[in-house]
C-alpha cells in the first residue's frame, strides 16, 4: 500500500557525523522507533499523521554508526495498536532491541505474553492531545494492572502544563512509570521555577517514577545548533536534564528520538545530539548510569 507523507515532513538526517563523545561500551539508546516501511506495515486508518519510512534497517545501521550497543523501540502514534513493525524489527534484532507497545483494552493475554516473547516490556499512554485522541483512564487503569503481572512498565507522554490534572492517575498507577523527555517543560522558564519544580517533587515523592532526559531539540527555544556547527548544542535544555540527572542519577534514561517525528523546525543531526550527553551527566559515573546501567535493570534483568 502507498502511504503520502504528510506535508511538511522533514525527514531524518541522511549522514548523521560521527560524535565526538564516545559512549561507554554496552549503551543503549533507550527512546527511538520504527516508522513501517508502509507497504510492508500498514499505517493506523485512525493515525494523525503519516510519517516518511524509517525501517529496522535504518535504525541498526544509526545504532552502530553513533556507536551504542542497544535499542529501545518505542510503538509510534502513526501505528496506532498494530504493534507487528515493532515486534518484527525486536525479533530481528538479536536480543539487541526491547520493546515499548501500544495495546488497548481488548488485547488478549496470548498477545501480551507473545509480545513479552518477542521483546516488549511496557506500553505508552500518550496524552499529547494534538498526537492521539484521549483514552479513558479508567481503560488506561485497566490495562496497567493487566500488564503489571510481566513485570512491564508504563511510559507516559504529557506536557508540563497538563501535569497538575494528570498528578493523581500518574502516582497511582500500579507499575514502574517512565517519563519521555522530561514531561516536556518550557525551557524559557527557570529550571527551578513551579512549573519544573512540580516535576522534580513528583519523581521525589514517588520512587516508582523515572526520566527520559531526551529530546532537546523538541524542547529548545534558542535554535537549531546546525546554524553555527556548535557541537555543545542545545544549551539552554542542559540545565533541566542536568538537574535529573544528578538528583536522579538511578532512574534517568537517553535517547536519540529518532527518526524524530513531527519536528517542524530542523532536523537534527544524530551525531550532535550524543554530543550532548556530557554536557546532562558530567562524570563517567553519570554516563554509565544514564546510558547502561539503568536500561539495562529496567529492560534486560
Amino acid at each position: 500500500m502507498k502511504f503520502e507523507v504528510t506535508p511538511g515532513w522533514l525527514p531524518f538526517h541522511p549522514n548523521p557525523s560521527i560524535p565526538a563523545f564516545k559512549v561507554p561500551p554496552g549503551a543503549v539508546d533507550a527512546h527511538c522507533h520504527v516508522f513501517g516501511p508502509g507497504e510492508e506495515f500498514p499505517y493506523a486508518p485512525e493515525r494523525k499523521y503519516t510519517p516518511c519510512d524509517a525501517s529496522k534497517h535504518q535504525l541498526f545501521a544509526l545504532r552502530d554508526r553513533l556507536g551504542f550497543d542497544k535499542n529501545v523501540i518505542v510503538q509510534a502514534t502513526c501505528h496506532g495498536t498494530d504493534n507487528r513493525a515493532l515486534v518484527d524489527a525486536l525479533l530481528a534484532s538479536n536480543n539487541r532491541a526491547r520493546g515499548i507497545a501500544t495495546v488497548g483494552r481488548d488485547v488478549t493475554d496470548a498477545e501480551l505474553q507473545a509480545m513479552h516473547a518477542a521483546g516488549v516490556r511496557g506500553t505508552r499512554f500518550n496524552f499529547v492531545k494534538r498526537l492521539v485522541d484521549f483514552t479513558p483512564r479508567d481503560v488506561l487503569t485497566e490495562i496497567a494492572h493487566r500488564i503489571a503481572p510481566l513485570g512491564w512498565h508504563v511510559v507516559i507522554y504529557f506536557e508540563a502544563a497538563d501535569l497538575p490534572e494528570l498528578w493523581d492517575f500518574f502516582t497511582t498507577l500500579p507499575t514502574t512509570v517512565v517519563v519521555d523527555h522530561m514531561g516536556r517543560p518550557e525551557v524559557s522558564k527557570p529550571v527551578d521555577g513551579p512549573e519544573f519544580e512540580l516535576f522534580v517533587r513528583m519523581m521525589r515523592e514517588h520512587e516508582n517514577i523515572w526520566s527520559k532526559v531526551s529530546c532537546p531539540e523538541r524542547l529548545t527555544i534558542s535554535g537549531p545548533p546546525a546554524i553555527n556547527g556548535e557541537r555543545n548544542a542545545y544549551r539552554d535544555v542542559v540545565p533541566f536534564a542536568r538537574r535529573l540527572v544528578d538528583t536522579f542519577p538511578d532512574r534517568v534514561l537517553w535517547g536519540t528520538d529518532w527518526p524524530h517525528p513531527n519536528l517542524k523546525n530542523h532536523m537534527p543531526d544524530d551525531g550532535l545530539l550524543v554530543d550532548y550527553v556530557p554536557h546532562i551527566a558530567t562524570t563517567p559515573e553519570l554516563q554509565r548510569k544514564l546510558l547502561v546501567d539503568n536500561p539495562m535493570r529496567l529492560y534486560w534483568t
